[in-house]
C-alpha cells in the first residue's frame, strides 16, 4: 500500500513515522560510529603528507641551488688559480717595473677573488649541510607518515567492506522515509540531531523520562504523549517524545 503524502499524516502517523526515521538513521550513526575517527585521520594524513611533499620539493629545490652556487664559486677559483699562474709566469718576462706592478695587482686581485669566493662557498656549504639535514629529516617524516596512512586506509577498507552493503541500504531507507514526512519537520529534526553527539531527535519515554537527557517527564505530559493527539518535546532538551509502544501497535493493527 502506497504511502500517504505528508499533508495527509495525522499526528500519530506523522509520530511514527518521525521515530522511524529515527531508528534508520541511528543505525547509520552506529556505522559512522564503527569507523570512528578513521576517515578524518585519513584525510587529515594525506592532508599533512601532501604538505610534506611541497615542503620536500621547495627543499629540494634550494639544495640544487646552493650545489650550483657552490659550484659557481669553486669555478671561480679555479679560473682565479689560472690567472695567478699566468700573471706569475709573465712576471718573469717583465721589461720594467711598471708592467711587473701591474701583473702584482692583478694577481692580488685574483686572490682577493678566491678568498671572497671560498667566504661564500663556505656559507653556501654551511647552509646546504642544514638543508639536508632539513630535507633528510622531512623525508623520514613523510615515509613514517605514508606508513601510518597505509595501516589506517586498510581499518577503514576493512570496515567499509563489512558495512557498505548494509550501509547503502539504510540510507536508501532513509532517503525513502524522509519523502514520507513534510519538510517544516524535517528542519527541525535535522537541526536536533545536528546538535547531539549521538544524534537523537526522537526518543521514547523510558523509565518516566526522557529517552534522550533522561530528565523526568511529569505523569499528565507522559499521558498526553501516549493519546498522541499532538507532537511533544522534551522541555529540556526539546527532542520529540513518542511512547515505546508506538510502531509495536502499529504491527498490531496490521
Amino acid at each position: 500500500m502506497a504511502a500517504a503524502a505528508p499533508t495527509e499524516l495525522t499526528v500519530e502517523e506523522k509520530m511514527r513515522e518521525l521515530y522511524r526515521l529515527q531508528l534508520i538513521d541511528s543505525q547509520i550513526d552506529e556505522i559512522e560510529i564503527l569507523k570512528g575517527e578513521l576517515p578524518m585521520e585519513v584525510s587529515d594524513l594525506e592532508d599533512e603528507i601532501a604538505g610534506l611533499e611541497t615542503r620536500i620539493s621547495r627543499t629540494e629545490g634550494l639544495v640544487d641551488e646552493l650545489k650550483t652556487e657552490i659550484s659557481r664559486h669553486e669555478a671561480n677559483m679555479n679560473e682565479s688559480d689560472m690567472l695567478i699562474s699566468r700573471y706569475e709566469e709573465q712576471m718573469n718576462n717583465v721589461k720594467n717595473n711598471r708592467e711587473y706592478e701591474a701583473l702584482m695587482k692583478e694577481t692580488e686581485m685574483q686572490r682577493l677573488e678566491i678568498q671572497l669566493s671560498q667566504k661564500k662557498a663556505k656559507t653556501a656549504s654551511e647552509d646546504l649541510e642544514g638543508r639536508m639535514a632539513t630535507l633528510d629529516a622531512t623525508k623520514e617524516r613523510r615515509d613514517a607518515k605514508l606508513k601510518l596512512l597505509e595501516v589506517k586506509q586498510e581499518e577503514l577498507k576493512s570496515i567499509i567492506a563489512k558495512t557498505e552493503k548494509e550501509e547503502k541500504k539504510l540510507r536508501r531507507a532513509s532517503d525513502k522515509q524522509r519523502k514520507i514526512i513534510e519538510d517544516r519537520l524535517l528542519r527541525a529534526y535535522d537541526k536536533t540531531r545536528s546538535n547531539y553527539r549521538n544524534g537523537l531527535a526522537v526518543v521514547t519515554i523510558e523509565r518516566n523520562a526522557c529517552g534522550g537527557c533522561f530528565n523526568a517527564i511529569p505523569p499528565q505530559q507522559q499521558l498526553e504523549i501516549s493519546q498522541r493527539k499532538r507532537l511533544m518535546a522534551c522541555e529540556h532538551c526539546s527532542r520529540v517524545l513518542v511512547d515505546g509502544n508506538i510502531l509495536e501497535e502499529e504491527a498490531v493493527e496490521s
